[in-house]
């Protein structure tokens, strides 16, 4: 890769801003310093000094993003602010796309990357990945509903959904539920309950696959996956039939 690309994408400047750097002979390769933006160099196994620090180059950046209501999932929008819109400048260099999408006013965990085969694994209908929901209810959700989503319910558009996990956490006026589904279906969620007349009013994504929610992000906030958590959930879709 070009030396003066992979500087840009770790957040050194634009390209004019990375060739005023090698110009100035800020930065070496393998210990010699290097003033052609056009180098070709492996940042996977040179070593690159920038102003004295050394470059811990990634191909992939893994973020977990808390979602907040507001903000739409997608990488550019010329009305609506998007999720990419909450990242760094440095973050944002690496093109990282979002996994799926969370609806405008739906809320939580929602993974941006730039790792499209891990992504694609992840969405893949073949891998029934599950994704669990935190939800509030109008209307008093019963065992009736339980069995029902268990069962499949039929969509607005006569569609049958695959069985849902439906957990009863608060019944009454306005009821408190968690879901498991394990396809995404357009607005699945909201369709599930309409189809059984109740609507949702507040709706929270908690996990997808084996990565949840780090309950420390603030709606708005990220952070980078673990070494851990990206080897865990690349070994949980491998595993996924």
């Amino acid at each position: 890769m070009r030396l003066d690309k992979i500087l840009a994408n770790s957040g050194f400047g634009s390209r004019k801003e990375v060739k005023q750097l090698l110009k100035k002979e800020h930065v070496t390769v393998d210990g010699k310093v290097v003033k052609d933006p056009a180098m070709h160099v492996n940042p996977m196994s040179q070593e690159i000094f920038v102003l004295g620090e050394k470059l811990d180059y990634k191909e992939f950046i893994y973020l977990m993003l808390n979602k907040p209501k507001g903000v739409i999932s997608a990488t550019e929008d010329l009305r609506e602010k998007t999720v990419i819109d909450l990242l760094s400048p440095i973050d944002r260099h690496y093109q990282p796309f979002p996994v799926g999408r969370l609806d405008k006013d739906t809320v939580g965990l929602l993974l941006l990357t730039n790792d499209g085969n891990l992504a694609h694994q992840l969405l893949s209908p073949k891998k029934h990945v599950p994704k669990t929901y935190y939800a509030k209810i109008d209307g008093i959700v019963t065992e009736e509903d339980i069995l029902a989503f268990k069962e499949g319910v039929v969509l607005d558009d006569g569609t049958v959904t695959t069985p849902g996990e439906l957990t009863i956490l608060k019944s009454g006026d306005t009821s408190e539920i968690e879901l498991t589904i394990y396809e995404g279906k357009f607005h699945q969620v909201k369709r599930m309950f309409e189809a059984v007349n109740k609507k949702v009013i507040f709706l929270k994504r908690l996990s997808m696959g084996n990565l949840t929610l780090d309950s420390n992000l603030k709606y708005g906030e990220y952070r980078e996956l673990t070494e851990e958590e990206i080897k865990s959930i690349r070994e949980y879709v491998n595993k996924k039939e």
